[in-house]
């Protein structure tokens, strides 16, 4: 399998951001509250990381868009609020 295949496997595994993130948040509690065998922990603590690298290029994804949506000068940014939006000079 090449690593290309790896990362596909990989990103199809993984869930949306809320969900990934509700998994970490679980899978935290249970390393820090169970007893887990070391083989599980590890298992464990090898899936907190894959989904918290998943969180962190999601939310990186989501910054670069707002980013480019806030950018002065880009036609594809919002107009801004200019006080009545039927408002046209004829």
């Amino acid at each position: 399998m090449t690593k290309s295949d790896q990362a596909e496997t990989t990103k199809e595994q993984l869930p949306d951001f809320e969900s990934s993130l509700k998994e970490l948040e679980e899978l935290v509690e249970k390393l820090e509250n169970d007893e887990l065998s070391l083989q599980d922990s590890l298992r464990q603590f090898e899936r907190g990381i894959s989904l918290s690298r998943h969180c962190h290029s999601m939310l990186e994804s989501a910054r670069q868009q707002v980013s480019v949506l806030t950018e002065p000068g880009n036609p594809d940014s919002e107009i801004p609020f200019s006080g009545s939006a039927t408002e046209e000079t004829p």
